[in-house]
């Protein structure tokens, strides 16, 4: 667990850097002790031990800024924070609502199923062979949507992946400066295939592939990437920052390949 979320006095530090961060480079101490909850004396020691840390940088009379130091403990205690939000959500409150999945084969309402991820979506199968289980709250047919609760242990996702293909914008030759046989060979090996651009979209016609997404490409395909799909997103030059962007902030990794 986050240090934040164990240690007072760690969720206390954290919060007045992360303040600083956000009023840097004129920083007013009350108004931090104000926003935190805390005395202006305590943020004034705070401050003082954040200085001899390393993790924030006094520049002059109420002058203060973070390190890169700083941003680097900021950044891992947030994603470590978020995390547990996650398991907080996901796997224990997860556990107590009721999902969707699909029947592999004839369910009642009250049976025993194994869950499973399989192109992404959940698949309930009768029995408890697995290593998450949960109970059904319908009747459903084989292949049907079925209300499933009671969510217990973990379902296995072998980690998905993105790789970015960069198409040249039209000024430069657009899908004609395209290898062809390099795309076509990207996407039958992907689960999902999305594109942003114009010339991306003409250039997968071009190898018989027509994108599941035009829009929104690198939060699709994140997505797709964290339920365990290979992914390919074809984006002119222009368009890639936006997608890679997207797959940071998802936590995505992610490699880029030019086409031309």
């Amino acid at each position: 667990m986050a240090d934040v979320l164990e240690n007072k006095r760690a969720a206390t530090r954290f919060r007045i850097l992360t303040e600083i961060a956000e009023r840097q480079p004129a920083v007013s101490q009350g108004e931090i002790a104000e926003a935190v909850g805390v005395t202006s004396q305590a943020v004034s020691e705070y401050i003082r031990a954040l200085v001899e840390d390393g993790l924030v940088e006094k520049a002059g009379r109420s002058q203060y800024s973070v390190t890169k130091e700083g941003v680097d403990w900021l950044l891992q205690e947030a994603t470590d924070v978020r995390r547990y939000a996650d398991h907080v959500t996901e796997d224990v409150l997860g556990s107590q609502q009721e999902d969707a999945a699909i029947a592999t084969d004839d369910v009642s309402e009250g049976d025993s199923v194994t869950l499973s991820l399989r192109d992404g979506l959940l698949h309930a199968t009768p029995g408890e062979e697995g290593p998450a289980t949960g109970v059904t709250t319908t009747d459903a047919d084989a292949g049907e949507d079925v209300g499933v609760t009671g969510f217990e242990g973990i379902i296995d996702i072998d980690p998905g992946s993105v790789t970015v293909y960069q198409v040249p914008p039209v000024r430069s030759g657009g899908s004609r400066a395209v290898d062809e046989q390099a795309l076509a060979s990207a996407c039958d090996d992907a689960d999902f295939v999305g594109a942003t651009g114009v010339e991306a979209v003409v250039a997968l016609r071009q190898v018989g592939h027509d994108p599941a997404t035009t829009f929104a490409a690198g939060e699709v395909a994140a997505a797709a990437a964290s339920r365990g799909l290979r992914v390919v997103v074809v984006a002119t030059a222009d368009g890639v920052g936006r997608v890679t962007d997207a797959l940071r902030e998802g936590d995505v990794t992610y490699e880029v390949t030019d086409l031309s």
